[in-house]
């Protein structure tokens, strides 16, 4: 922000030439909050003018996001596919694959009844020699293999109601934070396309306009909030002493309807030499230094940068 030297020129000249004691003559700068974005893209909507007033939280730009929409449509669908394999891993196999095992454990079952009543038979009629040995024995394995059959398929339908293996449930669990992960990475990228004012405030200036491009990082708002306009005027060596941050000071200027307080806020240590239009016997006239004070944030709203204005010392 420029310092306004014919404005401190016209001040300092003012206090060599009879002004009221303790007034200073000053002028208003504003500390402007530029506005950007993080990503680059093309400027789709511009929802603010120069000389808005915008609360906060107020939309006040959006580039083009058709890539970061899709991105993070992507990465939706695949956090759903991994919390969607973890959940299946976890309840073990399905209903109807589970209904399959049942039933195919009451066909062993009854399969292996036959074979026990078979073998029970053949043992009768061998112990009379009505059958061989070759018939009892192949009666037996089958009674054998039918209970087999019987063990496995129930052992089948224990391991079909439990959950997947440990190292298995952290390999998804693992894949489904990595998708979440770059879900919350897709969401910003995309928050970052629509920018709103972060305070509340006066909209100074639009540096883009709508359709043109903007490299990462460009401010394409410059925002005033009432809060960052500040006073800043030039005080004498023989005053600085004096002054200290917290002072109360009074501003006076043409258009105000009344006069504004403010508090210093910041006090110079470095002393400046008056323009040399300012001519003076004594060479300690010629150093001054640089005050800032804050008026209220609601009187603040009604000044302007590069406004003049009197400030008298309390």
């Amino acid at each position: 922000m420029p310092r306004f030297p014919m404005l401190l020129a016209i001040g300092l000249l003012a206090a060599c030439s009879g002004r009221d004691a303790d007034q200073y003559q000053g002028y208003v700068e504003g500390e402007f909050v530029y506005v950007a974005s993080s990503q680059a893209g093309r400027l789709q909507n511009l929802a603010v003018a120069r000389g808005d007033s915008v609360a906060r939280g107020a939309p006040l730009f959006a580039l083009e996001a058709t890539l970061e929409q899709a991105a993070q449509q992507q990465a939706t669908q695949q956090l759903h596919a991994a919390e969607a394999q973890y959940a299946d891993l976890q309840t073990g196999k399905r209903p109807p694959e589970i209904a399959v095992v049942r039933a195919q454990l009451a066909q062993a079952e009854a399969a292996d009844r036959n074979a026990a009543e078979q073998l029970r038979r053949d043992q009768a009629q061998f112990d009379i020699h009505a059958v061989s040995q070759a018939q009892l024995d192949n009666s037996r394995a089958q009674a054998d293999a039918s209970r087999a059959r019987v063990d496995e398929l129930r052992n089948q339908l224990s391991v079909a109601a439990l959950p997947g293996r440990a190292q298995q449930l952290a390999a998804l669990a693992a894949q489904a934070d990595a998708a979440r992960d770059a879900l919350a990475q897709a969401d910003w990228r995309l928050s970052e396309k629509s920018i709103k004012a972060g305070q509340a405030g006066l909209v100074y200036e639009t540096m883009y306009r709508v359709g043109e491009w903007v490299a990462a990082g460009n401010p394409v708002v410059r925002l005033l909030p009432p809060a960052n306009i500040k006073i800043r005027f030039f005080v004498p060596e023989t005053v600085v002493g004096s002054l200290r941050t917290g002072q109360a000071v009074t501003l006076h200027c043409d258009a105000c309807a009344h006069d504004v307080a403010a508090t210093v806020r910041y006090v110079s240590n470095q002393a400046e030499f008056t323009p040399p239009v300012i001519y003076s016997n004594d060479a300690r006239d010629k150093l001054v230094f640089m005050v800032e004070a804050w008026p209220a944030a609601a009187d603040a709203a009604t000044l302007h940068p590069g406004q003049p204005v009197a400030v008298s010392l309390k």
